[in-house]
């Protein structure tokens, strides 16, 4: 399990990247994109479960990360990942952070979006 503000500590350190919360709508929704050229390589969710089809009435976090298309479709049959959430599903796969999805592959994967989004 890893949570938000791990995430947000490890791609200040790795990235010097600070969350973007650009909707006043969804004030808990966080963005990470490059400091350079703006371009997204990761987007923090708070989701009712229910949208993403799992069972439970509560929310939960998530996080998007784009991936290579043949990586999407090894990962979605991981426990804890998803299709992408609002994101395309062909590069980019979602992670339930409450989850066993183990935090070194997490964190492995967002330095990974990060290069693909150069």
């Amino acid at each position: 399990m890893i949570n938000r503000g791990e995430i947000f500590a490890y791609v200040k350190e790795k990235f010097d990247t600070e969350p973007d919360y650009p909707w006043f709508k969804y004030p808990d929704n966080a963005v990470l994109r490059h400091n350079g050229n703006g371009k997204w390589y990761g987007l923090i969710m708070n989701v009712p479960k229910i949208k993403l089809g799992l069972s439970g009435e509560e929310s939960v976090d998530i996080i998007d990360l784009k991936c290579e298309p043949g990586i999407v479709s090894l990962l979605k049959n991981e426990q804890g990942t998803l299709p992408a959430y609002h994101m395309n599903k062909k590069h980019w796969i979602t992670i339930v952070l409450d989850s066993p999805f183990p935090k070194e592959e997490i964190y492995n994967l967002i330095n990974w979006s990060y290069k693909l989004t150069e």
